[in-house]
């Protein structure tokens, strides 16, 4: 959840922005001017969202009657509503229907929905074909977007305040990934490898409200959007970044977190002497399980797997990714017949703890507060037309 300057297609250029003022203080509003590259003004944004990478088919279609064009945007033809088409790569070109092209369009009319393999999306569809197979991404409006980000990140039904902090946060998230995307295709991916997308799927009347009343709202530091990275639940503190993933940044703090009494907060998995030698393979049946390296907190960094047949050293994350679990913040502990891990939190503790945020609108505070708590030294901005 995860889980990185705007599309070169957009020229730079000074944006006006509305300072809030540091985070909390709530009657402090200052113009400036700052330097924020390449971002767009707010009505003006539009997501590439890669829904469907590297296939070797996708069914595509829209709700009302949409325009087929091809990669120069010339009209090729027509599809009537509520029907759909295989597209698949072939001879270098996307095949639909009875179109072909390097790359097909399908556009809409009367604010219609286009159809992605399973589910319905706002906005219009590019295939593309490249050597790896076919590409569906989906071109959508940012608040668009946003909408069905909160309700796929956070359950809906949340106090709006906690829905607002999530909102502000998937909107810096989403604008610096498509500031620094490595690909020319697409901004950013639909799953917790980016942010979680699943079109009108997700959507409802709360998360459109908590997007609408943050409209344009971003998180900056130095003019820079910050990296507002976040996940479920910390297990009661958030890390320095440094400790988990790369060099320090100054909003990327470990702050005290208000996750207790969650689903997230405390956790066990249990697993048998052969199931645990099964999943740690190299050392014959594990005996030991013992952190070598943690954080300041106690989230496992590096471990050493002890068996009968040799030693082997791992990192924490291929650790938990071999064992499925919801974390690194554990404690190992041998059992009569295998080993118990008794855990605590949901992700990668750093940023804005989602638990933590539902916790603290529950007992009053703003999204302004939450947002300062989790991004120490961040400011509030406003991205103007």
């Amino acid at each position: 959840m995860v889980s990185n300057s705007l599309s070169t297609s957009f020229l730079p250029w000074l944006q006006h922005l509305t300072k809030l003022g540091k985070l909390g203080r709530r009657h402090w509003w200052l113009s400036l001017i700052v330097w924020v590259a390449l971002i767009a003004p707010a009505a003006a944004l539009e997501l590439r969202v890669a829904v469907e990478k590297g296939v070797r088919q996708v069914q595509l279609g829209s709700s009302t009657e949409a325009i087929v064009r091809n990669e120069a945007g010339e009209e090729v033809g027509k599809i009537a509503g509520m029907n759909s088409f295989s597209a698949v790569p072939r001879g270098g070109n996307v095949a639909l229907g009875n179109w072909q092209a390097g790359a097909l369009w399908i556009e809409p009319s009367a604010d219609g929905y286009v159809w992605i393999d399973d589910r319905w999306y706002r906005g219009r569809t590019q295939v593309v074909s490249t050597g790896d197979g076919l590409v569906a991404i989906n071109h959508v409006d940012m608040e668009q977007y946003l909408a069905s980000v909160v309700g796929a990140e956070m359950i809906p039904s949340w106090p709006l305040e906690s829905l607002k902090a999530q909102a502000v946060a998937a909107r810096t998230y989403a604008l610096r990934e498509r500031s620094k995307s490595a690909t020319p295709l697409y901004d950013l991916g639909n799953t917790t490898m980016h942010q979680v997308y699943k079109g009108l799927n997700s959507e409802t009347n709360t998360t459109q409200a908590a997007v609408a009343a943050t409209t344009g709202q971003v998180l900056i530091h130095n003019g820079e959007l910050i990296l507002a990275v976040y996940h479920a639940s910390s297990g009661g503190h958030t890390e320095n970044v440094e400790d988990v993933w790369m060099e320090p940044l100054p909003y990327l703090r470990g702050v005290p977190d208000f996750d207790q009494g969650t689903p997230s907060y405390q956790w066990i998995e249990s697993f048998s002497r052969s199931e645990i030698s099964g999943k740690l393979s190299g050392v014959g049946q594990v005996t030991e399980i013992v952190p070598t390296k943690t954080t300041r907190n106690g989230r496992i960094e590096a471990l050493q797997i002890r068996g009968t047949q040799g030693t082997r050293n791992m990192d924490g994350e291929a650790f938990r990714r071999a064992l499925n679990l919801k974390s690194l913040l554990l404690t190992p502990v041998r059992t009569t017949d295998g080993f118990q891990l008794q855990g605590k939190g949901f992700g990668h503790g750093i940023g804005m703890s989602q638990w933590g945020a539902f916790n603290l609108a529950s007992q009053g505070t703003n999204y302004q507060q939450i947002l300062n708590h989790y991004y120490q030294g961040a400011t509030l901005a406003v991205i103007q037309k």
